[in-house]
């Protein structure tokens, strides 16, 4: 099918390159043109696996390319997916949608034919039906230009398996032309057999804001457990790997730690919160501000634990941290538990020197006031405090015996509970972690 991608970040850029190598015609549609440049010439701007090797492969082939014009965008395409960001708005809780509408206003009056206008984005409720309104009054076509929601659920670091093998497809449609079209598109997957779910727009809608306050509310369940152990004596590692067995609870997203970040959890729960207020129904959603608030906590709980091993002071220390990412396996440093910590260090008077193996460049850029090493070595070089914020594998293969010789002090804070922190003490070092309150710092 002809199809364009409207809005080249990273749901953008990952959609439409998987989509072309499904076989279909892509035009990826972005106002800006460096970064297009760069698509087309198969760069991609962020770091995430397996998408360079797609995006050369579809770009050479020509099912994949780029513009910046939505009249060529509507002249294009059979079907356009909105994939534009709606982060937070400023001095507000809630989503910004200024993105998505000026892809509307800009769109919508160049539809002359037929045509079907697919949402990815994370939305309030509702806004489906808001911009088929607006569509039908804008379009050349009228309501022919029909509007279906179809939700993403990719996660950093897979986004290409998520997109290319999903665990469920999901489309919102008011028609059974706008579920035949969407089902020739996901043709691929539902061959094999992956789920496939369709429902109206206004459900599709919310089983993505729904799954994200599930997973936050998971995470932020097991740092309150990390709190609780913490006061009592408790281990937190063994209290998840315990509960995780229960086929209902389960082991992911029930890591005790510094918490969530990155460019979607924080957003989207304080979206749907706010949207609850909007509509009437705040109540039913106020755990989510406790959800956010012990996430938030997180953070400062790992600054106050390293206050405590540095015996109450930042003061003229040096303090090395091990991640800059949210998440392992990306580049992204959006609203990043590691750089949040790092940051509030630094500001309390030490020096901190960050080492990440993909984020460092978005770090620097970010937080232009901290001090940053390609080496893991060399950050940790003359440290009174290693603190283990991001897990990377790479940081799990670390030597504790060659990284004692490097720092000034050998004291870690694994605010990750992913290292073996045994064998670190057996090389010499203090040891301590959130949320074990039966680890001696």
């Amino acid at each position: 099918m002809r199809m364009t991608v409207i809005g080249t970040g990273y749901l953008g850029a990952v959609h439409a390159a998987c989509m072309a190598d499904l076989g279909h015609d892509v035009l990826g549609v972005d106002v800006d043109e460096a970064k297009l440049a760069a698509l087309a010439a198969g760069r991609t701007p962020f770091y995430e696996p397996g998408l360079p090797e797609i995006l050369a492969r579809t770009v050479a082939s020509g099912n994949l390319r780029f513009s910046t014009s939505l009249e060529e965008a509507a002249d294009f395409g059979e079907v356009h997916f909105l994939c534009v960001g709606t982060p937070q708005q400023p001095g507000s809780a809630a989503a910004d949608m200024r993105p998505i509408d000026s892809v509307i206003e800009g769109l919508a009056p160049h539809l002359r034919d037929d045509c079907l206008v697919v949402g990815k984005s994370t939305v309030p409720v509702g806004t489906s039906d808001r911009l088929a309104a607006r569509i039908a009054e804008l379009a050349p076509v009228g309501a022919r230009a029909e509007v279906a929601w179809n939700p993403e659920f990719l996660s950093e670091s897979t986004a290409v398996e998520d997109t290319l093998r999903p665990d469920r497809i999901v489309v919102g449609v008011t028609s059974h032309r706008a579920e035949a079209v969407l089902g020739a598109v996901y043709s691929t997957m539902r061959e094999s057999g992956t789920p496939y779910l369709v429902t109206d727009r206004t459900t599709a809608e919310l089983v993505k804001v729904s799954a994200n306050a599930f997973l936050a509310t998971k995470v932020s369940f097991v740092n309150a457990m990390a709190e609780v152990c913490e006061a009592t004596g408790g281990d937190v590692t063994t209290l998840a790997k315990a509960i995780g067995y229960d086929p209902r609870i389960g082991h992911r997203f029930l890591a005790a730690g510094v918490g969530f970040g990155g460019g979607c959890l924080p957003k989207d729960i304080r979206a749907f919160s706010a949207r609850a207020d909007e509509l009437g129904f705040g109540d039913s959603l106020r755990f989510l501000r406790d959800v956010d608030e012990i996430n938030m906590r997180a953070r400062q709980r790992t600054v106050d634990r390293a206050r405590t091993m540095l015996d109450g002071r930042f003061l003229g220390r040096r303090v090395a941290v091990l991640g800059a990412a949210f998440k392992s396996g990306s580049d992204d440093v959006r609203d990043s538990p590691a750089l949040a910590v790092a940051a509030s260090i630094q500001l309390q008077g030490a020096h901190v020197r960050v080492h990440d193996p993909e984020a460092l460049d978005n770090a620097r850029a970010a937080f232009p006031c901290l001090d940053y090493a390609r080496e893991p070595e060399k950050a940790c070089e003359g440290a009174d405090l290693v603190l283990h914020l991001t897990d990377w594998a790479e940081y799990r293969d670390l030597n504790p015996a060659e990284l004692a010789g490097v720092v000034d002090v050998p004291r870690l804070l694994d605010a990750r509970n992913t290292l073996d922190l045994e064998h670190w003490r057996t090389h010499g070092w203090d040891v301590g972690a959130l949320g074990r309150g039966n680890l001696a710092a």
